[in-house]
């Protein structure tokens, strides 16, 4: 059950991934419009989630990453 639940966060991990870095690319494509209240409001809330989304994947990767490990070492002494 262990393993199920790293394999869970480490798919959680690469879709948070695959979003922060989706976002990436739509906060550079706002750039470059002209300056008004509304964009500079979405650029720095589309930094706030970039920074969120990289940071719950880094940490439920290393969960993940770490609950493999403990998974693998279970099996091999219980042989």
């Amino acid at each position: 059950m262990n393993k199920f639940y790293a394999a869970a966060q480490l798919l959680i991990a690469a879709i948070l991934a695959i979003a922060s870095i989706a976002t990436l690319v739509n906060l550079i494509l706002i750039v470059p419009r002209p300056e008004t209240i509304s964009v500079v409001n979405t650029i720095i809330g589309q930094g706030v989630i970039i920074i969120f989304l990289s940071a719950m994947a880094r940490i439920l990767f290393r969960k993940g990453m770490a609950g493999m490990k403990s998974s693998v070492s279970d099996e091999n002494s219980s042989d």
